[in-house]
């Protein structure tokens, strides 16, 4: 599910960089700060479709990716929200596949 999202939804992975990718995916944070009042950072825009798939199959991630299971682990015993965490984790794996497209020589073709 996750490849053929990707395939349709965002063909521009494999060319971007990991915070162009990421902020068009809508997994970039964004800071809310003015002056020296420094606020919270959220996510928010991006393509839906990819960022509500790329969650579900974080879900799963986190539970066997020999990466991504061990980020999240560090990330929450280090006290960071566990949503937070999924967003790090997402952001990571959107960028290990965009790697994996711009190295391959075939790319995501079917």
């Amino acid at each position: 599910m996750l490849a053929y999202t990707l395939m349709s939804e965002l063909p521009e992975l494999g060319k971007l960089n990991r915070k162009e990718i990421a902020t068009l995916v809508g997994i970039a944070p964004m800071n809310r700060d003015s002056g020296s009042f420094q606020g919270k950072r959220y996510i928010r825009g991006g393509r839906h479709r990819v960022s509500t798939v790329l969650f579900v199959s974080i879900m799963s991630a986190i539970q066997c990716h020999p990466k991504l299971k061990p980020m999240y682990k560090r990330l929450v015993d280090a006290g960071k929200p566990k949503k937070v965490a999924l967003i790090a984790c997402m952001r990571k794996q959107i960028t290990i596949l965009s790697t994996m497209v711009k190295t391959t020589h075939t790319g995501m073709k079917i």
